[in-house]
């Protein structure tokens, strides 16, 4: 049987801890760990060019994000969803439109401020709000919303400062 457990701080995983050496196997190999988080929503859009917004996530402060996704489980009928992001007042992604079942990849807005967010997402946990906006007439529809992340340090870093 398995249970759910909470970590603090950066799970550094590898062989080699410290550096004793130029060859491989005594060169540190950690690294830290990439997790994720989800969150699952049913569009049922009862008007046409409707909106959801709503919290997606909330990320550790430091974290770095690595991934985005929308997963369409349930294929939209009548219409597409468009999904933006938004941390604080910035929209890392912008409108990514989710028309077919399967896996929609999100794009993150190509800006030198919105690359340096996804970095580092802030010295606190950062919320990550959603926009969902129905175009045409959606009468079903169902997915989740996938954000895959590196743990770390609140000053983005993820190895201590000394061992």
């Amino acid at each position: 049987k398995m249970s759910i457990a909470t970590h603090l701080g950066p799970w550094l995983l590898g062989t080699v801890k410290d550096t004793t050496g130029t060859t491989a196997g005594t060169i540190r190999n950690t690294g830290a760990t990439i997790v994720a988080q989800t969150n699952s929503a049913s569009f049922g859009f009862a008007a046409i060019n409707a909106s959801l917004t709503g919290n997606a996530v909330v990320l550790p402060a430091g974290a770095l994000i690595t991934a985005m996704q929308f997963i369409t489980t349930t294929a939209y009928v009548g219409g597409a969803v468009t999904v933006k992001l938004t941390i604080g007042a910035t929209d890392i992604v912008a409108a990514a439109t989710v028309t077919t079942a399967g896996v929609t990849t999100l794009s993150p807005v190509a800006s030198a401020a919105v690359a340096a967010l996804i970095n580092n997402v802030g010295s606190t946990d950062a919320i990550v709000t959603y926009t969902a906006t129905e175009a045409g007439t959606l009468s079903a529809g169902a997915g989740t919303l996938v954000i895959a992340y590196m743990v770390r340090n609140a000053d983005g870093t993820s190895v201590p400062v000394s061992a």
